[in-house]
């Protein structure tokens, strides 16, 4: 597998992504970004310069060989660049739609030095979808890999057994119970499956995916794309429970006792919602951005009353934080009907929600009121949100996170009337599974404990990774944890 020669594109601006128009998507919920089309992913690719340092894949936590995909989609052999980053990413529609490339891959992109970085994301989503429309040229890709791999190509046996998998003998037999089905879980039920585990995933809810599911909008990630990735899983023989909350139904012990799983990974994620403390947060209208997401995003609200679960939407909604949690309830609210004002503590430089999503979020016209920090929720006296009581807020000193810190304006309170507020201020770990496994050691913050290499905790066989291990993080972070943990197990298992 030589390396190829074609023109390079010198362009230093990514291709554009189509978009929906902004009015006409503030009132759906069908996807904003519509993909590349051939020609425009041929045209993308051609920017990258194929440095040989490869700094991209350093910053990528699953380690996508993303400069060799880039050249098979710039030749327009885009079946093949999907068997590479398949190798290496198992949810690769997924990333490519809600990864924070730009602080990752992205970020470190060598052709970003003079100009816009490759659209490293924007490619992965477009060979994900390619093959899914063309599932024979895909298959047929694989099984030219197969062939070359046969013949002693050791690129291509690499590709093809990251992607295919290595059975190993002494795996064969060997059960693993997941705990939870969001992305750590899924990648690491994949990655088990291939080396030949018998892989059974459980699941609290009623549909896999986790936080893709009821926490990310259809409009930023369609629910047909999870099921089509969590589907895949099945084809390959991972098995699914649904409906079951280990530590209620089952806790670990008895999945390893009476069930016979030889080992266990949990990624449970960090669903509990966070609050500020103030006064007024248990009126009527006040929600926290869970709530407002699962009910949309998992029971379909904003298609009431053809689907049975409602949502409450105000006319005037105040939307509290500054991450993507943030972004994604203040563009739901939004959705709903309700005019929408994010208020934040910091400026716009400190927000953490990804810039793309803020820039879409003003076009759909959501209004930003930064530096600012509500102090107290207002009420009517039938219990019912009538406004928020706010100050201004100046930076400080850099806090422990490297931020600076927020301090309150002396005088400078004020109210935003609003008849609809949620909290979109971090989230944490469920302490269920802690408080039923004995022998299993957290943090004060209800954080498992485990190791950063191989995912293994305190207790023998059990391990843990994503955002129940590090806390809140991104998609890609926990997929890396659960691709690590399945090393770490397939080792753990072939030594018992």
């Amino acid at each position: 597998m030589a390396r190829m020669s074609y023109e390079a594109n010198k362009q230093k601006t990514m291709v554009p992504m189509p978009e929906l128009d902004p009015v006409e998507r503030s009132k759906t919920f069908d996807e904003v970004a519509l993909g590349y089309s051939e020609e425009e992913a041929v045209a993308e690719a051609r920017r990258c310069i194929q440095c040989p340092n490869t700094p991209c894949v350093s910053g990528c936590p699953v380690g996508v060989p993303i400069p060799r995909f880039i050249e098979q989609v710039a030749q327009g052999n885009f079946a093949r660049a999907y068997a590479i980053v398949k190798g290496a990413n198992a949810l690769p529609a997924v990333c490519g739609r809600v990864c924070p490339q730009e602080t990752q891959c992205e970020g470190v992109c060598t052709r970003g030095k003079n100009g816009e970085p490759v659209g490293i994301g924007r490619l992965e989503r477009f060979v994900s979808d390619w093959a899914f429309t063309h599932p024979a040229e895909a298959a047929k890709a694989m099984d030219e890999l197969r062939e070359e791999c046969a013949a002693g190509d050791e690129v291509a046996c690499s590709i093809w057994r990251n992607a295919e998998g290595a059975v190993s003998k002494d795996l064969i037999g060997k059960r693993v119970a997941v705990v939870g089905s969001g992305p750590a879980s899924l990648t690491c039920a994949g990655e088990l499956a291939k080396r030949g585990c018998e892989v059974t995933v459980f699941e609290a809810l009623h549909k896999a995916g986790g936080v893709l599911t009821y926490g990310i909008p259809e409009f930023r990630l369609p629910k047909h794309i999870v099921e089509r990735e969590a589907s895949k899983l099945g084809d390959s023989g991972v098995s699914f429970e649904m409906n079951a909350l280990v530590g209620k139904l089952y806790d670990i012990d008895e999945l390893m006792g009476e069930r016979g799983f030889d080992a266990v990974f949990v990624g449970t994620g960090a669903g509990l919602p966070g609050y500020l403390g103030i006064e007024g947060e248990g009126l009527n209208g006040s929600m926290v951005a869970s709530e407002l997401l699962t009910r949309v995003n998992l029971m379909k609200a904003y298609r009431f009353p053809e689907y049975e679960t409602p949502v409450y939407a105000g006319k005037k909604c105040v939307v509290v934080g500054g991450g993507n949690v943030a972004m994604d309830a203040a563009r739901t609210a939004r959705r709903l009907g309700a005019e929408v004002t994010v208020v934040y503590r910091r400026g716009r430089e400190e927000m953490p929600a990804r810039a793309e999503e803020i820039h879409h979020a003003e076009q759909e016209g959501i209004d930003f009121q930064l530096l600012t920090n509500p102090t107290r929720i207002l009420g009517d006296d039938k219990g019912w949100v009538t406004g928020v009581e706010c100050v201004r807020m100046e930076l400080g000193e850099p806090d422990a996170s490297g931020r600076r810190r927020p301090q309150p304006v002396e005088g400078s309170a004020f109210v935003i009337d609003c008849d609809m507020l949620v909290m979109a201020v971090g989230s944490k770990t469920n302490p269920l599974i802690a408080q039923t496994t004995p022998g299993l050691e957290v943090t004060s913050r209800n954080l498992i404990v485990a190791d950063e290499g191989t995912c293994a905790t305190s207790k023998p066989g059990v391990f843990a990774g994503g955002d129940t291990v590090i806390g809140a993080a991104t998609v890609i972070l926990a997929m890396g944890a659960g691709k690590r943990a399945a090393t770490g197990i397939a080792e753990y298992l072939t030594k018992e």
